[in-house]
């Protein structure tokens, strides 16, 4: 497998991912070629997309076999400065904290009794092997969902299937209606689902569903560990 230049991360993708998704789908350079292309484009035009392309893949820099536990997002925020390659993190820097971020704060210290964190950066999570994938992992700035046409959700159903091809311990954290696409691709892997974070729909089943609690309560069944989500400084 081959990552176009414009979107290689600088350390290259993490143990494992290569011939994964190689294995699940023999045109997965081809796809991931096209959006390079058009990114690349894009930025030709003097269109600003996000996040910075070496973050683009940022994601997949934890090596396959250290993931027990997938959060599907939507979209990087289209902020700029905001979005660094990791679903529903931002820049340590950013404040007011995202809004759907403050929710799931809320939610972590209504479930487990973690302490909000000051900052947006969930980097601690992604190296304890929860792997935060937006569905769609560029955005125009200033747009939401701007590039959900370009072709990102091969490429991410693709990192899905690699998972669940891989066997071991898994949990899928699916928050909305996008995050439900991947459903039929997780087999048996446990879900823990719901509505999304967001301000808009928080309230109508995110907010009491215990999805980390329930993680890891999956987790323990499968005989792993469980996360430690308290990421304060």
């Amino acid at each position: 497998m081959r990552v176009p230049e414009i979107i290689a991360p600088p350390g290259g993708l993490g143990d494992g991912w290569a011939v994964a998704l190689d294995t699940v789908d023999p045109q997965f350079d081809d796809a991931l070629a096209a959006i390079a292309a058009r990114l690349d484009a894009e930025a030709s035009a003097g269109r600003e997309w996000l996040p910075a392309p070496q973050r683009v893949l940022r994601a997949l820099t934890v090596p396959l076999a250290d993931v027990r536990v997938l959060v599907i997002g939507q979209d990087p925020y289209p902020t700029p400065g905001h979005p660094v390659g990791l679903a529903f993190s931002a820049d340590r820097s950013v404040r007011p904290l995202p809004r759907s971020l403050a929710n799931i704060y809320r939610e972590l210290a209504d479930d487990v009794g973690v302490p909000p964190p000051p900052h947006p950066d969930l980097s601690p999570w992604s190296e304890r092997g929860v792997l935060l994938l937006n569905r769609v992992l560029t955005v125009a700035a200033g747009r939401a969902n701007s590039h959900r046409g370009l072709g990102w959700q091969r490429v991410t159903d693709a990192v899905v299937r690699a998972l669940v091809a891989r066997g071991g311990p898994l949990v899928a954290v699916l928050w909305g209606r996008d995050a439900e696409a991947v459903r039929p691709l997780l087999g048996d892997v446990p879900v823990v689902a719901s509505a999304h974070p967001s301000p808009l729909s928080a309230r109508r089943g995110f907010f009491g569903s215990r999805p980390f609690s329930r993680v890891n309560a999956a987790l323990l069944l499968q005989g792993a560990e469980p996360i430690d989500w308290d990421i304060s400084p």
